[in-house]
């Protein structure tokens, strides 16, 4: 079954990560203040990247993923695709020290 990952910038300036299999009707649940409790408090949520992937599981790998990542990871993510988190490992900024 096919699945999305997905991130909405939230009305406060914070971002939300999700998975799902319908993203149309996840994203109107969000919108109409049904979804998760974290976008219920932070109304309105606009969808600034998403991703479609074989199989619902792939997208929760990377919910799970982008959830693990700083505020400023994820807006240089959504500018900048996986070429912009480049340096960003923690491994990588060891190095530079």
């Amino acid at each position: 079954m096919t699945g999305f990952a997905y991130i909405l910038r939230c009305g406060d300036g914070t971002f939300y990560a999700g998975s799902t299999n319908d993203l149309e009707r996840r994203l109107a649940e969000h919108s109409a203040g049904e979804g998760a409790l974290y976008t219920r408090r932070r109304l309105p949520v606009e969808l600034v990247w998403q991703a479609e992937f074989e199989r619902v599981d792939e997208a929760f790998a990377w919910e799970k993923r982008i959830q693990g990542w700083s505020h400023a990871k994820r807006a240089a993510f959504i500018e900048g695709g996986l070429e912009a988190l480049r340096g960003w490992s923690v491994s990588t900024r060891r190095l530079r020290s």
